[in-house]
């Protein structure tokens, strides 16, 4: 068994919450270790709703902390990741069944003011009659609002964390589980056990365990410990179907459970409809969207459609269970969004519990807090006016980087100039390696992909199935036909 140079901080778990701790760690001066069994945010973490917002509807749950501190963040996130995170408005079609007009416009009020509001837009009133954003709309619906959230590429998100975490000294291990870990002698032994067998072992002064839906096995099965903390797990499940309206804007629909469901512009020519809230009790490894939940979806939107959605029109599903924290709530939908720490021990062992992906970046600076006391030395917080790597663009200005790249290299399709600026911001540069023509960028496998991308993903961003480039770190598989994704499987695979 290799035996690893010793370290502050072993973080297990390669979601957004395990690679943002492990960035904001590695900036403070520690030394670190991110483990994960898989690869990087295969699970929760590329199976969300894509959305950094405050959470409207939380509101009604009295969830003020936590909708002011996303909405905080929203901005922040604005600027330090404009390439992959981007503004967008939402119309909500008012249904009075639901709630009543003078409510939704005090939400929205609320929305506007509680997390000092900069860069985005504030809500607007919409008549579904005459403003084109009704067309696809049933005339039943007269009357609409329009506030700002924003999308993001929520993988993208995950490995750019890991990615700067790795530029600051951290070593980041994917397909790699901790398999045990121990106190011993003051100090944590934790052993890691790779995919091909390979085991290894390192001492730590302390272990963030940012498992998600595995919080709970990491605290009892790994670490042989308890907590009186649990993780309630709520699958939320997805489809992308063809886009069906014209213009950027997403809708959100309300239901008659009093759920509200998200119709956003996806991948260009498609639209994602998400998403579902009900209890899981299965393998998180095993999760996957079930008929009753399209069919939940499908009835949900079509309520509001002209033209309806027909099942047969459905691209692609995916489903995600969510680790939250069981506050006893009955409704699956009112069990809060907040994170919650649990710290045992010293040597310590800090196990988060629930959260959202709005918030990864407080949450890792709010455990490094509760890690302070055992690290005495450590650095102050720094995230917050951090760029992540390929968000160093002048002034956060998308259009103005991508302008500037187009002009740089004007053999560049307009698409791929884009694609590229949106999954790389500036380190599209070090992806193009000095190619002065298409051909310059390899293989061709199909639509905007090339054999240089994918010699980038495998070179800095830990891809090393088709499955990590055509589903994480980019969504070229929804694009390519099954030739080709197979072809790419020959590629990578072998």
């Amino acid at each position: 068994m290799q035996e690893m140079k010793p370290v502050d901080l072993v973080v297990i778990g390669g979601g957004v919450n395990g690679a943002g701790i492990a960035r904001d760690a590695a900036g403070r001066g520690l030394s670190v270790i991110l483990c994960e069994k898989d690869d990087l945010a295969q699970g929760t973490s590329s199976r969300s709703g894509k959305l950094i917002h405050g959470g409207l509807r939380y509101l009604e749950y009295y969830e003020f902390r936590l909708v002011r501190e996303a909405l905080i963040e929203r901005e922040v996130l604005l600027n330090a990741a404009p390439h992959i995170v981007w503004p967008m408005r939402f119309v909500l079609p008012h249904s009075p069944e639901q709630r009543p007009a003078w409510l939704v416009r005090l939400g929205l009020f609320l929305y506007d003011h509680l997390g000092g509001r900069k860069k985005l837009p504030g809500c607007r009133n919409i008549d579904l009659r005459r403003d084109p954003e009704g067309k696809p709309i049933r005339s039943d619906y007269t009357r609409a609002f329009e506030y700002s959230d924003c999308w993001v590429d929520d993988a993208r998100l995950v490995s750019l964390n890991a990615l700067d975490a790795k530029e600051r000294g951290a070593i980041v291990m994917t397909r790699t589980a901790a398999s045990s870990a121990r106190r011993v002698d003051g100090a944590w032994e934790v052993a890691f056990t790779a995919a091909d067998g390979r085991q290894s072992k390192v001492r730590a002064r302390a272990i963030a365990n940012a498992a998600g839906p595995w919080v709970e096995n990491v605290i009892n099965g790994v670490a042989g410990s308890n907590s009186p903390r649990r993780v309630r797990l709520v699958k939320g499940s997805h489809i992308v179907v063809p886009k069906f309206w014209e213009g950027p804007q997403a809708y959100l629909f309300q239901n008659t459970d009093k759920r509200v469901i998200f119709v956003n512009p996806y991948e260009g020519d498609m639209a994602l409809i998400g998403t579902t809230d009900i209890p899981y009790d299965g393998r998180a490894e095993d999760v996957a969207a079930d008929g009753r939940e399209i069919d939940y979806l499908l009835a949900a939107v079509n309520r509001y459609l002209k033209v309806p959605i027909a099942k047969d029109a459905i691209i692609h599903s995916f489903s995600g269970v969510r680790p939250l924290y069981d506050d006893n709530a009955e409704n699956p939908s009112a069990v809060t969004r907040d994170y919650v720490f649990d710290l045992d021990g010293d040597p310590p062992m800090l196990s988060v519990f629930g959260g959202k992906i709005t918030t990864y970046r407080k949450l890792a600076e709010h455990a490094l807090d509760k890690l302070q006391p055992f690290f005495p030395k450590m650095q102050a917080p720094w995230t917050a006016k951090a760029p992540l790597p390929g968000g160093d663009m002048p002034g956060a200005d998308f259009e103005g980087f991508l302008s500037s790249l187009r002009t740089s290299h004007p053999w560049l399709l307009d698409s791929l100039a884009r694609h590229y600026a949106r999954l790389y911001g500036t380190r599209t540069k070090q992806l193009l390696n000095g190619a002065s023509n298409l051909t310059a960028l390899g293989r061709h496998f199909g639509g905007e992909l090339y054999e240089a991308e994918i010699a980038y993903l495998r070179a800095f961003e830990w891809a090393e199935t088709a499955a990590d480039v055509l589903e994480r770190r980019t969504k070229h598989g929804l694009h390519l036909t099954a030739e080709q994704r197979a072809a790419v499987t020959r590629f990578i695979d072998g």
